[in-house]
């Protein structure tokens, strides 16, 4: 009977630990379903995207400031340019660290956008900078 109970109360602990985890990450899930409507939530989501990407520890105090155009449908119109950039480290640090930057903003696209959103910022430049330890703004 306590090996009963004992295993019941494993399988509660763990479908607890289920539901936290998935309480935990269902509003992550829903809010990138969710088409950002405002300048404020797609630059939110540019930084969470760029903001987990692995920089070198030699290139700390590194920057690229990227400049690109976004389609009304969100996707990237043309190649991002780089107008400004403070590169710290050797060679190779600084040569991953740029690509580093530019493979993680790339990846954020296309960016879910309503379509008053992507008609407001459809063909317009923006510049956004990516530094080494933080998100970029």
């Amino acid at each position: 009977m306590a090996r009963l109970l004992g295993g019941i109360e494993r399988a509660r602990s763990g479908a607890a630990l289920l539901v936290v985890i998935g309480l935990a990450i269902g509003p992550i899930s829903a809010a990138r379903a969710e088409p950002a409507s405002t300048l404020q939530e797609m630059w939110a989501r540019l930084g969470t995207c760029t903001g987990r990407i692995r920089m070198p520890k030699e290139a700390s105090g590194s920057e690229v400031t990227v400049l690109f155009t976004v389609r009304r449908d969100g996707s990237l119109q043309g190649r991002p340019r780089i107008p400004h950039s403070r590169l710290v480290g050797d060679e190779p640090s600084r040569r991953d660290f740029v690509a580093a930057a530019l493979g993680a903003l790339g990846a954020c696209f296309p960016l879910p956008l309503t379509e008053g959103l992507g008609g407001a910022v459809a063909g317009r430049p923006f510049r956004y900078r990516i530094t080494s330890g933080t998100r970029g703004a």
